[in-house]
């Protein structure tokens, strides 16, 4: 289905949306915000901010949440993919930013990706992976498919679905037994190893083979290779946080790199890789429940009355809702009202058809977007908005904390308007006379208040071709790395030691069973974007639709040919699609993408099992079967 772009606002009137003036979907928008506020007060909002806008629109974004409603109830896509990254580089580092630089990674001697198919899902940066295998590296690819990533490998390791804490156990034991673990470091810089060495200990080469699936000497062979590397590299992306303990995945690898010494020095490092292209610009303005721009944390009474005295109002001294609190405060009837912007739930959520039995119990859905999503059809006002990539002034923020200039080349279509433009007239309707002269004006509101940002002025960040956080001065850049600090002699400039976690296996919420016999798990493919609403009108020579890829054997075993259609069931629904099959799969081990769900809702199949530090929902790990269609007559 290819969607076609939103031209002028509509507002819902005896059950279907018609076209409305600005004035007229303006007013029914900021009515029904009021009107719910005043019935059930401010933390009955929810705001969906938009990690594919400018820095600036998400920072109006979420000053419109607390300043105008009065609520911390603000979060985005990065629920679903990236939080508990954040969370767990946060809680050891006390910063969710990836710590390294894209060109670090062309210059380390190891490269370990792990659950990241990034040739496909991360192309850039997989170029940058090519340019560091081209220039010596040793690349190791960690991921249940033996993907076009794992191709360019030197070594893959295919594990078991969920199993990535006992294979990082097993590469901590093996680092520790051979003494190859970096004491110095350790002694300096870290807490916690005792306890941590004690947790892995019964994690052998035996024992993980045995739960991973992975070969001891493999294990053997990635653990002193990472562990002798004078630089190396650890990636990773959402087969790592798209599980229900998907926090304490992220610990496990930061464990490694503090076990080695392989972060806070130039080649080595940790690096998230985002998805959308400003998923970490998004959480650094502040378009999270927890953090206020400049990834401040609210619970802080000094920061929050700094931002409190620039805005003019009190801020809830509280963490809001996070997305899966959100969707869950609506099915108890204590979010009553809802401002989604470029934000697609109905079809990017696991166990999609809760969503939408969730959402329908709003009293009150505005959705501001580019395109008449599936989402955008529930609301009862729909906003025509830019696309910021290309008809708006502003600044995106990359996986390497690198934040860059995006220019206006187009004016929006029909009645479509800039999306801070849009926000401001609602915010003047709802008593904030709000006037901004421009993105930049909203960029310089941002940098008096967040010291990470404060040394970015447009005119620097054109110069320099964009400029990595932290940046506080406007005469000086800081090192392309983060947490160089844990190497300093001087014990108070090496403040705060970085912990390691002592953590637990716990496999896949979704158990396999005599009938759900096959492990589903999801991902991308590389001609596709997400839901497919901003892909799908684009054509593509590689483009196939969805499929279920399953591997030989399984297709034998179920005597199914490629191209068959089949029934794939889970314990939440079913759908129907085709068989590609795929000899990089394992048995067992099936494959589906979530591009296509106005063809094939694979989130229906998925399950909303989630990690309860981050929200994030275990989209890789489902139990399904799948059955061989008999023809009718």
């Amino acid at each position: 289905m290819s969607y076609d772009r939103l031209t002028h606002p509509l507002v819902r009137e005896n059950g279907v949306l018609r076209r409305a003036t600005w004035d007229e979907a303006l007013d029914r928008a900021a009515e029904g915000f009021r009107r719910n506020v005043a019935r059930h007060g401010p933390d009955c909002f929810a705001m969906l901010s938009c990690a594919r806008s400018t820095n600036e629109m998400n920072y109006i974004g979420q000053k419109f949440t607390r300043v105008v409603i009065g609520t911390n109830n603000v979060d985005s896509c990065n629920r679903t993919c990236h939080a508990p990254s954040v969370a767990g580089l946060s809680a050891v580092f006390g910063s969710g930013g990836g710590t390294s630089s894209y060109q670090e990674v062309e210059d380390t001697d190891v490269i370990v990706m792990w659950g990241s198919a990034a040739r496909n899902a991360h192309p850039i940066f997989f170029q940058h992976v090519l340019k560091g295998i081209k220039n010596g590296a040793r690349m190791f690819a960690v991921d249940p498919r033996r993907t076009g990533t794992a191709q360019w490998a030197d070594l893959w390791l295919g594990l078991n679905v969920g199993t990535d804490i006992p294979l990082a156990h097993a590469v901590a034991r093996e680092i520790i037994h051979a003494g190859l673990h970096n004491r110095a470091f350790i002694e300096r810089a870290t807490t916690g190893f005792e306890e941590f060495k004690e947790c892995v200990e019964p994690w052998t080469l035996t024992a993980a083979e045995q739960v991973t699936g992975v070969p001891a000497e493999a294990i053997r062979e990635l653990a002193h290779a990472y562990a002798r590397a004078d630089r190396a590299q650890l990636c990773w992306t959402l087969g790592i946080t798209e599980h229900h303990n998907a926090t304490d995945n992220v610990r496990a690898l930061i464990n490694l790199a503090l076990l080695t010494g392989h972060v806070g020095r130039y080649g080595s490092g940790l690096s998230p890789l985002r998805g959308q292209n400003n998923v970490q610009g998004g959480g650094d303005m502040g378009a999270i429940p927890n953090r206020l721009p400049g990834f401040q944390d609210i619970l802080d009474p000094a920061l929050r009355a700094r931002f409190e005295s620039a805005w003019g109002t009190s801020i809830q001294p509280r963490y809001g809702r996070n997305l899966t609190q959100m969707l869950e405060g609506m099915a108890e009837g204590e979010i009553t009202a809802c401002y989604l912007i470029g934000e697609n739930p109905v079809q990017s959520e696991a166990d999609s058809l809760a969503c939408v039995k969730r959402l329908s119990m709003l009293d009150h859905l505005v959705v501001q977007d580019i395109f008449l999503t599936r989402t955008a059809q529930m609301a009862d006002v729909v906003l025509p908005a830019s696309a910021a990539w290309c008809e708006a002034d502003g600044t995106f923020t990359n996986s390497e904390r690198r934040v860059q200039r995006v220019r206006k080349a187009l004016e929006p279509p029909g009645e479509a308007r800039d999306d801070i433009e849009i926000m401001c007239e609602l915010a003047r309707r709802m008593g904030h006379d709000w006037h901004y002269d421009g993105a930049e004006e909203v960029w310089n509101e941002l940098r008096a208040l967040s010291p990470q940002h404060r040394g970015m002025t447009y005119q620097r960040l054109a110069e320099l071709q964009g400029i990595q956080w932290p940046c506080p001065s406007e005469d000086a850049l800081e090192p392309p790395y983060l947490h160089g600090r844990l190497w300093a002699d001087d014990p108070a400039e090496r403040g705060l030691p970085a912990p390691f976690a002592v953590l637990e296996h716990s496999p896949p919420v979704d158990l396999l069973d005599e009938e759900y016999p096959l492990r589903l798990t999801t991902g991308r493919r590389l001609d596709s974007y997400n839901t497919g609403v901003q892909s799908s009108g684009f054509a593509s020579p590689l483009r196939r639709g969805e499929t279920i890829e399953l591997c030989p054997e399984d297709a034998e075993r179920l005597g199914v040919r490629a191209g068959e259609e089949v029934r794939i069931t889970s314990r939440r629904g079913s759908v129907t699609a085709p068989v590609f099959i795929d000899p990089a799969l394992r048995p067992g081990l099936v494959f589906m993408t979530f591009h296509f769900p106005d063809e094939v809702d694979v989130n229906s199949l998925t399950i909303e099992a989630t990690c309860p530090i981050a929200g994030t929902a275990e989209f890789k790990a489902a139990a399904v079967r799948v059955e061989k269609l008999v023809k009718a007559g």
